[in-house]
C-alpha cells in the first residue's frame, strides 16, 4: 500500500505512516532544518493525531537531506524577541511542542544526521531514543543568543547526560560530534551515513513488532520519577485483560513470530 501521508498544517513538516511506523520529517534542508513558529505551533496537534492513530506504534523524528535541525529560524527571532510579551508567546510555543513530544504515549526515536542544535536538540532530547550517524553535530546554544534555556528542557537534558555535561553544553554553547555525544549518553549508537536510516528503521520495526502493552507500560512507568502504585495497578489490570501474554507464550512454544493485538 505504501506510506500514508498526513496533513501537518505547516510548511516544513511532513508526516507519513507505514507499517506501524510514523515518520515526522523536518523538511527544510535548504534552511538547515530551521524550525519556524508555524512548525512549532503545528507539532502538538499533529502528535495528538498520531497518538490516536491505531496504526501507529512507533514515531521516528528526522530531518531531510542529511540535515536534522539547526534550531529556531533565526530570521524570525528578532521579531519574536521585540517585546517581552512576544518572547513569552514564542517560548510557550517551543515548550508546548517539546512537552507534547515528551508526553507522546508511544515510543519515539530521533534519527539524527548533520546539525542537531538549539531547538532541534531540544526536540531530540524529548524523544525516548536517539540514534546518530557520524555526520551529526550537537549543541545547546542559548548562551550565544542571551536566552535563558527553559527549565524543563534544562532538567530533561541533565537527566539524560548528567549535570556536569549539561552545564558544559549550556555554559559553552559549543558543538560536540557524534562520538562525544555517544560517550556522554546523548545518543544510543552512532552509525555510518550509508546505513543509519536502515538501522534506525530496523529498531523502529522491532519495537513495532513487540507487545505494545509491554512497550507502552514500560514507557509510562519509566517516565515517572517515583513509583506510583495506582499507575502500576492500572497496567497490571491491562495485562490481565489482554491476550498478549497468552499469544507471546504460544508463539514462543510454537517457534513463530507473535501476533500481538493489544490496542490500548
Amino acid at each position: 500500500m505504501g506510506a500514508r501521508q498526513l496533513d501537518t498544517g505547516a510548511d516544513g513538516l511532513v508526516a507519513t505512516v507505514e507499517d506501524g511506523i510514523a515518520t515526522l520529517r523536518i523538511d527544510r534542508p535548504q534552511a538547515k532544518g530551521a524550525l519556524t513558529a508555524a512548525m512549532w505551533s503545528a507539532i502538538p496537534a499533529l502528535l495528538d493525531v498520531l497518538a490516536h492513530d491505531a496504526e501507529v506504534r512507533v514515531l521516528v523524528l528526522r530531518g531531510t537531506g542529511g540535515v536534522f535541525s539547526a534550531g529556531a529560524d533565526i530570521r524570525e527571532l528578532r521579531g519574536h524577541y521585540a517585546t517581552a510579551e512576544s518572547a513569552d508567546a514564542y517560548h510557550a510555543l517551543n515548550a508546548t511542542a517539546e512537552q507534547a513530544l515528551a508526553a507522546f504515549p508511544k515510543p519515539t526515536i530521533a534519527l539524527i544526521q548533520g546539525p542537531c542544535v538549539g531547538g532541534g536538540c531540544q526536540l531530540a532530547v524529548a524523544c525516548d531514543l536517539r540514534f546518530a550517524d557520524s555526520t551529526a553535530r550537537f549543541g545547546v546554544t542559548p548562551a550565544k543568543l542571551g536566552i535563558v534555556y527553559d527549565a524543563t528542557s534544562t532538567h530533561r537534558l541533565a537527566r539524560l547526560v548528567g549535570v556536569s555535561t549539561a552545564k558544559y553544553l549550556l555554559f559553552t554553547a559549543d558543538l560536540i560530534d557524534s562520538r562525544q555525544a555517544h560517550e556522554a549518553g546523548l545518543v544510543e549508537a552512532v552509525y555510518g551515513p550509508d546505513d543509519a536510516e536502515e538501522r534506525v528503521y530496523a529498531v523502529a520495526a522491532t519495537i513495532a513488532s513487540r507487545s505494545q502493552l509491554t512497550v507502552r507500560a514500560a514507557k509510562d512507568l519509566l517516565g515517572s520519577e517515583t513509583i506510583d502504585p495506582d499507575r502500576v495497578h492500572t497496567w497490571e489490570q491491562a495485562s490481565r485483560a489482554s491476550t498478549d501474554v497468552r499469544e507471546g507464550l504460544a508463539a514462543f512454544t510454537e517457534r513463530r513470530a507473535p501476533e500481538f493485538t493489544w490496542g490500548g
